[in-house]
């Protein structure tokens, strides 16, 4: 442990002014056409090698009368400069150029439906911005873990960090084995449901025990993610429910889904960080708005 500390301080330390310099030295040849090629004198040149060199514990460059070329572990270390150099580079072309990435992410379904709708017109609309659907099964929908800008979400968030908007409703619509005698209505109703065994996933699910009176509840069972849910309803052992996005992303083979009518629908909402929203925030919540709303 304390070396992977030593390590990450070693990390810390470095600037990325002393890898573009030891990389400037290795290409232009000498430290003299280096100073040129950054324009700073050359004994500024030899400074900054210096402290990197002291601050890594190893030699970098081998220097003669004649050219200066890089040790054997000057060119690992040049080889992960040129890599880091070329990651700050897209991120200040990004930041300037207007080129902006905006990742939503979800949990077992987008928006359903309005999927390819909403992508097709923040196309058309903000061309300019990269737009990425993930599907991350976590209860911020990849937010608090880095992975995502923006989360959809079909469940309240508890946690002060987030600020969270309703963008549109879906109604709930129960998942079972296509050999379930209650496959062949046309729909259900929460006390149809009541002795049956309830699938959830009680980290990211939309729907727990809890939707029923309290004594009429269903027993329940515990699920992983929308994979293994599936799977599990299509042996018949459990019967799910869920929101109308998860009926029309994930038709599969053995499993019907059937409205449940008296059932309360589920609140789809947009979460992102309080204090550091992205950009795009308000605008992806009027889009979304509106296909619910149509």
């Amino acid at each position: 442990m304390r070396g992977a500390w030593r390590l990450y301080d070693l990390v810390m330390d470095v600037e990325v002014r002393q890898l573009r310099c030891l990389v400037a030295i290795v290409d232009e040849g000498t430290f003299t056409d280096a100073a040129i090629a950054l324009g700073v004198s050359q004994a500024a040149v030899s400074r900054t090698i210096s402290v990197l060199e002291k601050r890594l514990g190893a030699r970098l460059l081998r220097r003669t009368s004649r050219e200066t070329s890089p040790t054997a572990i000057g060119s690992r270390v040049v080889a992960h400069a040129r890599r880091v150099l070329a990651e700050v580079d897209n991120l200040v072309q990004e930041a300037t150029s207007g080129q902006v990435e905006l990742r939503i992410g979800h949990t077992w379904s987008a928006l359903g439906r309005r999927t390819p709708a909403f992508q097709h017109r923040w196309r058309e609309s903000h061309p300019e911005t990269q737009l990425h659907l993930l599907r991350i099964n976590s209860p911020s929908a990849g937010l608090a873990e880095g992975a995502a800008d923006l989360g959809i979400v079909r469940r309240p968030t508890a946690d002060r960090r987030f600020e969270s908007a309703t963008v549109g409703h879906e109604p709930r619509w129960c998942a079972m084995a296509a050999s379930d005698p209650l496959a062949r209505r046309r729909s259900v109703r929460l006390a149809d449901l009541s002795s049956r065994v309830l699938l959830v996933d009680r980290r990211t699910g939309t729907t727990t025990a809890d939707l029923w009176p309290a004594n009429a509840r269903p027993e329940e069972q515990e699920s992983r993610d929308i994979d293994d849910w599936l799977t599990v309803i299509a042996t018949g052992s459990c019967v799910g429910v869920t929101a109308q996005s998860v009926v029309d992303q994930y038709p599969r083979p053995g499993i019907v889904y059937r409205p449940v009518r008296d059932a309360e629908p589920v609140a789809v909402r947009l979460v992102w960080w309080r204090d550091d929203p992205h950009p795009a925030t308000h605008t992806v919540i009027e889009l979304l708005t509106g296909l619910y709303r149509a």
